[in-house]
């Protein structure tokens, strides 16, 4: 799937659906869930790697976990879902020049035809520009920005009538840029809607209703497999729990054994 493909779920009323993934198992689950969309997301620094927040990922971990997903896809390349890839912290914040060679290595070196950048700030602005005129699709990302969360906190956001007013110019500015979706994160159900409305180019929702063309989770989330939940992503399952006391049985059976 191409990244411009989106654009006509939107008019046929066809919900998108996304999930992250970050490594060649979790990749193929999200594949055979048949997924639309598997996001390399930069939460797979707490997922995967362990840290506390997404802002330790570097470039090289982006490009080798992409690889590592793609690597457990199955289908046909044309039936695979279309793959795209955070620019971690600091890879395009840091002036446009730079932002292009980044994100240029990741649709270089993987089989991600996009990348998702946090923000819509003068400075972001430039640099999505740049980005989708030197041929590299660009996924917007606005509401809730995890990299900011140190100014932001990772409370809501667009709670007051000033904070609606500033999500919502930016929608419309990342969609005059060229950006062929945005994602929304943690921010009231109806402003996603109106935001919706508003725009040509889908909206993906994360925390954010469900008015929006799609929905993204975090896989882990969803699966039960963390032990802090976002207060927006109920699991399905409680995966941690289950895994652990069936693994908990086998060791003790083995013992008797």
């Amino acid at each position: 799937m191409l990244p411009t493909e989106l654009i006509k779920y939107k008019k046929n009323s066809q919900k998108i659906i996304a999930l992250t993934a970050w490594d060649s198992i979790s990749g193929s689950i999200a594949e055979e869930a048949n997924v639309d969309i598997v996001l390399v997301g930069d939460s797979l620094a707490m997922v995967c790697l362990g840290h506390k927040s997404t802002l330790p990922l570097t470039l090289e971990n982006i490009i080798y976990h992409t690889n590592a997903v793609t690597r457990g896809f199955k289908k046909k390349i044309e039936e695979q879902p279309l793959v795209v890839s955070d620019m971690p912290f600091l890879t395009y914040q840091c002036g446009e020049n730079k932002a292009v060679e980044y994100a240029g290595k990741i649709i270089q070196n993987t089989f991600a035809k996009a990348v998702k950048l946090e923000g819509a700030e003068p400075e972001i602005q430039r640099v999505i520009s740049r980005l989708i005129r030197m041929g590299i699709p660009v996924m917007g990302h606005i509401g809730l920005t995890p990299q900011s969360y140190l100014n932001l906190g990772l409370k809501k956001q667009g709670e007051s009538l000033e904070s609606q007013a500033k999500i919502k110019e930016e929608a419309s500015i990342l969609e005059k840029l060229g950006c062929f979706s945005i994602v929304l994160e943690h921010i009231p159900e109806l402003l996603a809607k109106e935001i919706q409305n508003n725009l040509s180019i889908p909206t993906i929702g994360i925390g954010a209703g469900n008015y929006c063309d799609g929905q993204v989770r975090v896989t882990a989330d969803l699966l039960g497999l963390n032990d802090d939940q976002p207060p927006f992503c109920q699991p399905i399952i409680k995966g941690k729990n289950l895994f652990k006391d069936k693994l908990r049985e086998w060791v003790n059976s083995e013992r008797l054994n």
